[in-house]
């Protein structure tokens, strides 16, 4: 339970599953101010029994005195919204067992709608295909509506979210010339998650920069699938803690100038509360924290190609923030509730 009481008579249950890992860390901490929403279940399999302020001591003036618990659909199954913060292939084996409950899914594996790409990209088969069409892909941005009338949500990547921000602009008002766009984008050590690993440690990410799952990187088929057309995805791995930089190109089907190309953008989202169109090229630190998306496109006038760069915290809006921004509209909400809109700085 949260540390204090709301006092509001709209106050909704929810459980977050994976609630150990950095997304469903991040969950916790947003959910703490969520004037709607009250975790009362923190379900973690490998931390059963731990309080949830001894593992992740920065909860502990939040949850007090809150417990992860093993994963059992029985205590799910009766919650307003369930989020599922869990490596791929477990939330399939879970979602048929929920019941009507709002299950807003942080993995992906109800992204993607053809279920034979899941065995090319992610080497399984899908357990359960026949839910696939149940889902909306919730990218509030692009799928607002659907999102109002779904109790299934499949959240994007962090990756994906800056591609189809960066992109899906100019791909929906028919500027581009429908060949493959190029997407290089760096993320944070904490896209890969909590669990111990070599490649990890911070002898090994500090003052380095690398390309990593060259060609074969799992999130392509979703930004291929979201902006409809192929794309050469490169993703990299920074020296940092949180934050995504994509780098996005694209060859325009007419001339465009880089002002056209701004208009593209301020025309998209400048009505949208957690999409900033910046004058210049973003910064991860300037989204760290926050639910925004920073972007800024621009055009070669030497080689004719579209340049839009994007950044955003791969926790909040590539994650957590996105999960709760989805869950909001699913349940009639203000869509920002519980959200930070500033970033941290310094």
């Amino acid at each position: 339970m949260h540390a204090c009481s709301h006092g509001q008579g709209n106050l909704r249950s929810a459980g977050v599953v994976g609630a150990s890992g950095y997304a469903g860390t991040e969950l916790l901490r947003l959910l703490a101010g969520h004037p709607n929403l009250e975790v009362v279940v923190a379900a973690a399999g490998g931390a059963a029994g731990t309080p949830v302020a001894s593992h992740t001591p920065s909860l502990a003036a939040a949850y007090p005195s809150l417990d992860y618990e093993p994963i059992d659909v029985t205590r799910l199954a009766g919650l307003d919204v369930t989020f599922l913060a869990l490596p791929h292939g477990e939330s399939q084996r879970l979602v048929p067992e929920l019941g009507t409950t709002l299950v807003v899914d942080l993995a992906a594996d109800f992204r993607l709608k053809d279920p034979a790409l899941y065995p090319q990209w992610y080497g399984k088969e899908h357990a359960a295909p026949h839910l696939l069409a149940d889902f909306v892909y919730g990218l509030p941005e692009l799928s607002r509506h659907e999102l109002r009338l779904t109790h299934r949500v499949a959240v994007p990547g962090c990756y994906p979210t800056a591609a189809a921000i960066a992109l899906a602009p100019f791909t929906r008002a028919g500027v581009l010339d429908g060949a493959a766009v190029i997407v290089d984008a760096a993320s944070g050590a904490s896209g890969a998650g909590r669990a111990p690993s070599d490649t990890l440690h911070f002898g090994t990410v500090d003052e380095d920069f690398r390309a990593y799952s060259l060609l074969t990187h799992r999130h392509t088929p979703e930004m291929e699938q979201v902006l409809g057309c192929s794309v050469v995805f490169t993703p990299h791995l920074a020296p940092m803690t949180r934050g995504i930089l994509a780098t996005c190109y694209a060859r325009p089907a007419r001339p465009l100038s880089s002002a056209d190309a701004m208009a593209v953008l301020h025309e998209a989202y400048d009505s949208e509360r957690f999409v900033v169109v910046t004058d210049a090229p973003p910064s991860t630190k300037a989204t760290s924290g926050s639910n925004c998306v920073h972007v800024h496109a621009g055009v070669d006038e030497r080689t004719g190609w579209l340049l839009v760069v994007c950044a955003l915290d791969n926790l909040v809006k590539g994650a957590a923030g996105q999960a709760i921004q989805c869950a909001n509209l699913a349940l009639d909400f203000d869509e920002g509730l519980g959200l930070p809109i500033a970033g941290v700085f310094p």
